[in-house]
């Protein structure tokens, strides 16, 4: 895995780096392929800040921790890393398992792991986007020319937000507010 540690606003010390790296080494048992983590280190007046990038075969982890101690902001951003890490892998296995069509039986192993569920905390991204005021009929246009499976968007008729997306079958649905 290569590691690049970055620090912002603060002198870069030996110890710091090295306690990065020794926590980023521990998610290598996860990975059987080759992965790149940038670690940046950041310091504002008393805030701590730690931000992980992980790129692992094509994905991209990243998480942040701000805390008042370098130390517990690096253990506690692993944690978040770990845990997204873990959850992508197991999607990638899912959905590899899925694809395999005519496979005989998981090894023992894999059907244990495979019956463990594991119980995370779904992570949750905001992206804040302006609803464009457009007719239904805009949205679905703009919807099939878009890869995206849903469109948010402001009824220019009624002026509420509403939600046109993809159904099986190849049909749209629409979701209206009620008042």
């Amino acid at each position: 895995m290569e590691i690049t540690v970055t620090f912002r606003h603060m002198e870069p010390t030996e110890s710091l780096k090295a306690y990065a790296e020794e926590k980023l080494g521990k998610i290598r048992k996860f990975l059987d392929f080759p992965a790149e983590a940038h670690v940046v280190l950041c310091v504002e007046k008393f805030r701590h800040m730690a931000d992980i990038t992980l790129n692992v075969n094509g994905s991209r982890i990243k998480a942040a921790e701000e805390t008042e101690d370098m130390y517990s902001a690096i253990d506690q951003v692993m944690d978040k890393v770990e845990k997204q890490l873990k959850r992508h892998l197991s999607k990638i296995r899912d959905h590899s398992s899925e694809n395999i069509k005519g496979a005989a039986v998981l090894d023992s192993e894999a059907a244990e792991e495979a019956s463990v569920p594991i119980q995370d905390e779904p992570v949750i991204e905001v992206e804040k986007m302006a609803a464009k005021p457009m007719d239904p009929e805009e949205a679905a246009m703009q919807l099939d020319m878009s890869q995206q499976d849903f469109l948010v968007f402001r009824n220019a008729k009624s002026r509420e937000i509403n939600v046109i997306y993809k159904r099986k079958g190849g049909n749209l649905g629409l979701i209206e507010p009620t008042n």
